[in-house]
């Protein structure tokens, strides 16, 4: 056995990694051109399907008077709580007043984000009730589990934004567990975030802690993008759609995201997915649009596959890419940013399927050219669970996406063509001026892998890369320390939640 190795092995490089500036972008600027996978007879031809979809079929709109009237004065044909559309009309909405990029300001500045064009935000895991551990495996989610992942991303270099509902806090009431959730936002972090949806008079509020974060007026400015979602198939119901009009109407963005489990919610063919969810997502957006023109609005897909055996939702496979990239082009062609993707798996741990299922979703969302990524980072169990391990190496992951999106450097120093002309045949190029210059930013250093020798592995401890991650998200909450916020401030978003609370009843449903 080779002799063990003194504390200046891992733990001394990783020190060395994590004393080194780690270059910060508040989102990716992409440089490579998106994938295009459908020809634009193809994408004209979806196009004319979504529209006969709304116009033979329509929508329903469930308890909203009020969208029904909007959609109405539009000129739709409202028969009941039934909406169909004239071929075209949902289109025109968006294209004239919806904007192709919008600008998401953060309590810091530093880190305000472009929704849209060329960039590409990654913003954590969203919805799950349950979080995983390594330590405690598999338990409901509490309100302590939901800080810790708001410090996490705000501690995550290539997390760009702070997210939403990262993990449901069973622990309070669902009443009133919305207010919690946007304090800890506002307080343990300076990146943007995600609104409550539950409910019209929880958008509302959440409205209203922003407003008070950001020192008092808001001036019109956009500091939340949260998520809308349809009843699929083909169904808007009022909780969504009085969040969404809540928001539209202060001005803050809603991303219009029908939620497809192929074979369930809407046909096992990808075609078919792509027209019912092109149908489903114009109508969303067109009722933002009637609320306030040119309020901000995501185009959003989310579409799984499923077992055919068993009905459970599977990830990583081919067909929600091909869905993807195709909606992300509908996107481009509609001139609105686009929210896909992420890192997905049906997995329960933090294994080799949890591994190969997010990186088969991750990278067509980045050649595609999605603009708001969310479930970027924790998901497991096909999104009912939040994983802190998981967490941590998909960040990692992200750091890798961070550099591809640049693409390639054909700069000077990128072409290195003097370094090769000065260096004879045959000799290496370890120790040459450019290397030299280069070394520390030359490759992306991921902080979980393990590339050292076998021998030096085993004797470190043969830890595997959940094991290394587990005491790295540990390290990370130790050494947290929050952002700067006026206390006059977070004193009166304190007391309106306090009088928030005390006029609401605890329920959990």
């Amino acid at each position: 056995m080779s002799p063990r190795r003194g504390s200046g092995g891992r733990a001394g490089r990783r020190a060395a990694r994590a004393a080194a500036a780690v270059e910060r972008s508040p989102f990716l600027t992409r440089t490579l051109a998106p994938t295009e996978l459908v020809s634009t007879e193809g994408l004209e031809l979806l196009e004319h399907n979504a529209d006969t979809i709304l116009e033979q079929v329509g929508v329903e709109i469930r308890d909203h008077p009020g969208a029904l009237a909007r959609f109405a004065e539009a000129g739709a044909d409202i028969d009941g709580d039934r909406v169909r559309f004239p071929r075209g009309l949902c289109r025109q909405v968006v294209t004239d007043s919806a904007p192709a990029v919008y600008t998401q300001h953060a309590r810091n500045p530093a880190n305000d984000v472009q929704v849209g064009g060329d960039a590409t935000v990654f913003v954590p895991n969203y919805g799950s009730p349950f979080v995983h551990d390594l330590d405690q495996g598999r338990r409901y989610a509490t309100l302590a589990d939901f800080e810790n992942f708001v410090k996490l991303t705000y501690l995550a270099p290539h997390l760009h934004h702070s997210g939403g509902t990262v993990c449901e806090p069973v622990d309070v009431a669902v009443s009133k567990r919305h207010l919690d959730m946007v304090y800890a936002h506002l307080r343990y972090s300076d990146k943007g975030f995600m609104g409550s949806v539950t409910a019209g008079e929880r958008a509302a509020d959440s409205v209203e802690l922003a407003r008070i974060g950001f020192g008092g007026d808001l001036a019109d400015r956009t500091v939340m993008t949260s998520l809308i979602n349809a009843s699929s198939p083909l169904v808007w119901d009022h909780t969504m759609l009085a969040a969404a009009e809540t928001y539209a109407a202060a001005n803050q963005a809603c991303i219009i995201t029908p939620f497809i489990l192929a074979g369930a919610m809407a046909p096992t063919t990808s075609a078919g997915v792509v027209a019912q969810s092109l149908a489903e997502a114009l109508a969303g957006m067109t009722f933002v649009q009637l609320v306030r023109p040119g309020a901000p609005v995501v185009f959003g897909s989310f579409a799984s596959s499923m077992s055919m055996q068993t009905g459970a939702p599977t990830f990583g496979t081919p067909e929600p890419a091909i869905v993807l990239y195709t909606m992300a082009a509908l996107a481009r062609r509609l001139g609105v940013p686009f929210r896909s993707g992420g890192s997905l798996t049906a997995s329960k741990i933090p294994d080799a399927q949890a591994a190969y299922e997010s990186a088969a979703t991750l990278i067509p969302t980045v050649m595609a050219g999605v603009n708001f990524v969310l479930h970027a980072a924790g998901w497991l169990e096909g999104g009912l669970a939040i994983g802190y391990e998981k967490f941590v190496l998909d960040c990692d992951q992200l750091a890798m996406m961070a550099a591809f999106a640049k693409g390639l450097d054909l700069s000077d120093n990128g072409q290195a063509l003097d370094a090769i002309c000065a260096q004879p045949p045959g000799e290496h190029f370890l120790g040459t001026a450019h290397t030299l210059a280069n070394f520390e930013t030359a490759f992306v250093r991921s902080e979980v892998a393990d590339n050292s020798s076998y021998e030096q592995w085993h004797d470190e401890g043969a830890l595997d890369a959940a094991q290394r991650a587990n005491g790295l998200w540990k390290q990370r909450l130790a050494e947290y320390e929050p952002p700067p916020i006026d206390e006059a401030i977070d004193a009166e978003l304190r007391e309106f939640i306090d009088r928030r609370k005390a006029d609401l009843p605890d329920t959990f449903e």
